[in-house]
């Protein structure tokens, strides 16, 4: 079991080169999975989540879904439904640079979801937005598969798992 404030002591000297990077604070944590890490998968997307339900429907196998919603406040991009999804195809958890909502439905899913916010109005359903391409946002870049690391203390991106 790692803890992220371990994985910045233990690693100052990839803090310093980049290789590994501290989300800017801030972030709200849901769901009973507290900790998590895995792989990132990385989506942009407008206010619509087509394409986050199409991404969990498939076998997660542990790894973290990275949405970039340019920190909109429009509409939540993942919810009790999409969390439940989440979970029982196996995902690890996502970081969402926007809203999200049912936050009582989110607590009970073993899915762990960090979001800038909660909004009670859901997003439209046109299929937009692009996959594995790299982010920036909270100050770190996430590049497809770059490793993510989350507790309540923060989250982390690294290249390589540590």
């Amino acid at each position: 079991m790692f803890a992220t404030t371990d994985l910045c002591d233990d690693n100052e000297d990839r803090l310093a080169d980049g290789r590994l990077q501290v989300a800017a604070p801030g972030w709200l944590g849901f769901g009973s999975t507290i900790r998590f890490s895995g792989p990132a998968v990385t989506l942009r997307l407008p206010d619509d989540n087509a394409l986050v339900r199409a991404t969990l429907e498939q076998p997660g196998h542990g790894r973290v879904l990275v949405i970039d919603a340019g920190a909109s406040a429009g509409c939540a991009l993942v919810g009790g439904k999409l969390a439940q999804l989440g979970q029982d195809n196996g995902w690890g958890g996502a970081i969402v640079n926007g809203g999200v909502r049912d936050a009582d439905e989110l607590d009970a899913c073993k899915f762990g979801v960090r979001a800038l916010h909660l909004v009670p109005r859901r997003s439209s359903k046109r299929g937009l937005g692009e996959r594995d391409v790299v982010l920036s946002f909270a100050g770190v870049i996430i590049a497809p598969g770059a490793i993510i690391y989350a507790d309540r203390d923060g989250w982390l991106v690294s290249d390589q798992l540590l």
